[in-house]
């Protein structure tokens, strides 16, 4: 706020007035402006205004506490006002006494104090229970899960709390969370058995079931029914992670509880997940697990994860179920899982699971993937009744579609169908969410297993990957060497590239460009487009970055992609789909290793060196205290048993510290590095500057916080093209001819030129940033990110967000005198 001092200065000298005067009604709203001024800590004059509050005596101390209650329920949920009324509160319980809870103001205090997520003042909270209870009062759901919050968080309220909630066990969950409201509904209709049940899940403290525990959970499972637990308890857990239907009081500062889960709720959940692994094997019971497990690992601003612990029991139910829907959820979240904790938990899974059965890791998790009720590769269907549903996948997605008894298309779901076939109906629906989900994780398996150095026997790779109902939709759109001989799949079979027919061979493995001609690349590219196939990800048109000059000049390291500013947390998220192991860097006195990509394979540690941007201004870190942003540094390799580098996170010089047995080493020639694992570490590490550079921002034209990176801005969104945007461009030259505005668009060294009928704008083919004529002028265009709007014709792959994102700013731009949005008019 920035109210003259003296304007502050007469509203406390007003508020002293009216406190002295033991004027409730009219200081109510005194302190409320008062509050909406200083808008933080009461660290200036105010502070007198508190001391006065704290030496209040009876009648007027209650009778202020009666008027703040009921001023905070005439406010909207959620207003300053509300979050301002507690810190007063909280002054004036410093001195907590029985008039302070006199019988009409006690329902309003405990509604009130039941809106926080946990309430520091134990000794309040135990009188409050203790007046109420003497009258014959039972204590709201509400006001119980405020005292279980604030004994999990609080540092003196286990031992206070203890004792008393040992005597409260209803309501079985704490009400507030969509899930759990749905369970007390549930269980209000239901024998005292359910009740015994769900208080046992909420025992659930440890990190995974005891025997005593597992013994009790059994039998409380048997006395209810197997399949009724089942049902019931999936039900539930498909609510977890909704908005929280009564929304608690968001603190000044910290983590909005609205956005976590409830913490007493927690240790229900993970117990519920437990007692669904004590059951005979469903496939809604592994789809629901595996859905719990990512709802739980979303990422909170300043808090990180949502509830590891909740995630990592959903991954020790998955463990304990003996069936291949489970293992396939095991599978599936490991290749989408980041959470270092978690994703150790699903690797151990896998492993004990591959071992038990006698095979390795990557053939448990060939075998893992199901068929999704596919009875071809992309394409099943089913008769119901008089009608028949189509599953079919077309690229990344599948679709459900209908046919009458005459055979004709239908748009909506028969009504015969949703009749009388409704379980049917909820597993094809099922089935097309579970298919989309495993084709993005398989998708990314397969993009990784370039440096995996994987090989195939003919007839186990025609099982698992081309003639498989569901990753058969991804291998036939990709190229493989059989033999020796380049292969993909057209017209129903294998073929070469001059279409001869493919019928057998010994091993297999996954074509890469490395070490092939560019004349034979080029015409993989052609046979490709003459076929009309969108590849999966790049392959015949990935990026192979060699040895430059000035790499065989530095020797051990490569400074291709330093001196990049990147947004920390998105480098971070994208690191960990692509394999690589790092740490957020704090603005702390701490160190971290250099973000990491092991390849046992080949024996490698690629090293990528970044350091925290900044600290000094606000604008530089998170509330939790991570940096915003990373500077980038050096690319090295080492051999993978080597010491770890590490540096501090604000910035120095990286150091090998050996530790746990590793020995010291050099850092290994660039050189000697083999070609393929050269290029696709240094691929990877193009993807992170080309997503999480600032100077992909449309909205950075002013240089950011104070201006500072106006210069690297300018340099990256306008500047030269690195090796994935040449490839773009590249691309660019055979699709524009095609294009419905070709007569619109040129090619000029590093943009797209588009011919609109106000100006000609140039789009920068690395950033997707636009100039417009006649003096360069920038153009601020936020792309929207819409995956269901359609494509510019055909593309040769899938996955490029950034071509995605020129082509429709070309569209846009090329009929710019239809273009309504006022934020850009005004720069045209």
């Amino acid at each position: 706020m920035t109210e003259p001092t003296e304007g502050r200065a007469e509203l406390i000298q007003d508020v002293l007035a009216l406190l002295a005067a033991e004027d409730a009604e009219r200081v109510v709203p005194r302190l409320l402006e008062l509050a909406e001024l200083v808008a933080g800590p009461w660290g200036g004059p105010e502070q007198a205004v508190l001391k006065e509050l704290r030496l209040l005596e009876a009648p007027f101390r209650p009778a202020l506490l009666h008027r703040l209650a009921q001023r905070y329920f005439e406010l909207e949920p959620g207003a300053d006002g509300r979050r301002h009324i507690t810190h007063m509160l909280a002054n004036l319980r410093d001195r907590t006494t029985d008039d302070d809870h006199p019988r009409d103001l006690r329902p309003a205090l405990i509604a009130l104090l039941s809106e926080q997520e946990a309430h520091h003042d134990v000794t309040q909270l135990l009188r409050l229970t203790e007046l109420e209870r003497a009258d014959g009062h039972e204590l709201p759901g509400d006001f119980v899960a405020l005292l279980r919050r604030t004994r999990l968080t609080t540092w003196n309220g286990k031992e206070r709390l203890g004792p008393l909630l040992a005597t409260l066990t209803h309501p079985v969950v704490n009400p507030g969370e969509a899930w759990s409201d749905q369970a007390l509904a549930d269980l209000a209709e239901r024998e005292e058995s359910w009740v015994r049940l769900v208080a046992h899940a909420a025992t659930a403290t440890a990190a995974r079931p005891s025997a005593p525990w597992e013994k009790a959970g059994r039998a409380l499972v048997e006395a209810v029914g197997a399949e009724p637990v089942r049902e019931r308890l999936t039900d539930w857990l498909r609510l977890v992670g909704r908005p929280r239907t009564r929304p608690l009081l968001v603190p000044s500062y910290g983590t909005d509880p609205n956005v976590t889960f409830d913490p007493y709720n927690a240790d229900a959940l993970r117990g519920l997940t437990w007692l669904l692994s004590f059951l005979p094997p469903h496939p809604e019971t592994a789809r629901t697990l595996g859905a719990l497990v990512e709802t739980s690992l979303k990422k909170v601003s300043g808090l990180g994860p949502v509830n590891p612990k909740v995630a990592n029991a959903g991954v020790t139910a998955l463990a304990r179920i003996d069936s291949e829907p489970a293992l396939a959820e095991l599978a599936r979240l490991a290749t989408r899982v980041t959470y270092k904790g978690t994703l150790k938990l699903l690797n151990t899974s896998l492993d004990a699971r591959a071992e038990a059965m006698g095979l390795s890791r990557e053939e448990i998790e060939e075998l893992a993937v199901p068929a999704y009720g596919l009875t071809e590769a992309g394409r099943t269907e089913q008769h119901l009744g008089e009608s028949t549903a189509t599953i079919e996948v077309h690229g990344s997605k599948a679709t459900l579609s209908w046919r009458n008894a005459t055979g004709k298309t239908v748009k909506s779901i028969p009504a015969g169908v949703r009749r009388d076939h409704p379980d049917e109906l909820k597993d094809l629906k099922a089935a097309v969410k579970d298919i989309d989900k495993m084709l993005s994780a398989q998708s990314e398996r397969l993009d990784r297993q370039f440096v995996a150095r994987r090989t195939w026997t003919y007839a186990a790779w025609r099982e698992r990957y081309l003639d498989h109902p569901l990753v058969g939709t991804l291998a036939r759109r990709l190229l493989w060497t059989i033999d020796g001989t380049t292969a993909g799949y057209a017209d129903g079979a294998l073929r070469t590239l001059t279409d001869t027919p493919v019928d057998g061979g010994t091993e297999v493995t996954l074509w890469h460009p490395a070490g092939h001609e560019p004349a034979e690349i080029v015409a993989w590219r052609d046979w490709l487009e003459r076929h009309g196939i969108t590849q999966p990800f790049k392959q015949a048109h990935r990026e192979v970055y060699l040895l430059t000059d000035a790499e065989r000049t530095t020797g051990t390291y490569s400074n291709r992609f330093a001196a990049h500013y990147l947004r920390q947390h998105q480098f971070h998220a994208l690191a960990a789909v692509r394999g690589w192991r790092n740490k957020l860097r704090l603005n702390v006195d701490d160190e971290a290793p250099p973000a990491t990509r092991e390849l046992p394979a080949w024996g490698l540690r690629a090293e990528y060196w970044i350091e925290g941007d900044g600290g000094e201004n606000h604008d530089d870190v998170t509330d939790s205290g991570s940096f915003l942003r990373l500077r980038t540094d050096q690319v090295r390799f080492y051999p993978i048993d080597a010491a770890e580098n590490s540096a501090h996170c604000c910035g120095g010089e990286y150091r090998m510290r050996p530790h746990g047995g590793a020995a010291l080493a050099d850092p290994l020639p660039l050189a000697d590095i083999p070609p393929l694992v050269l290029s696709e570490v240094l691929r990877d590490v193009d993807l992170f500057v080309g997503v999480a550079s600032v100077g992909n921002d449309p909205t950075w034209q002013d240089g950011g916080p104070g201006g500072r990176f106006q210069e690297y801005w300018t340099s990256y969104g306008f500047g030269e093209l690195g090796e994935s945007a040449e490839t773009r461009r590249a691309l660019l030259e055979r699709l524009v001819p095609r294009l419905a505005i070709a007569d619109r668009c040129t090619l000029e060294g590093r943009f797209l030129q588009v011919k609109g009928d106000r100006h000609t704008y140039k789009i920068h083919l690395g950033s997707g940033n636009i100039l417009r004529t006649p003096n360069d002028q920038y153009v601020c265009i936020v792309p929207k990110s819409n995956p269901a709007a359609p494509q510019a014709g055909y593309l040769p792959y899938e996955g490029d967000r950034t071509l995605a994102v020129i082509l429709s700013k070309a569209m846009m731009l090329a009929a710019d005198t239809k273009i309504t949005d006022r934020t850009i008019l005004s720069q045209l």
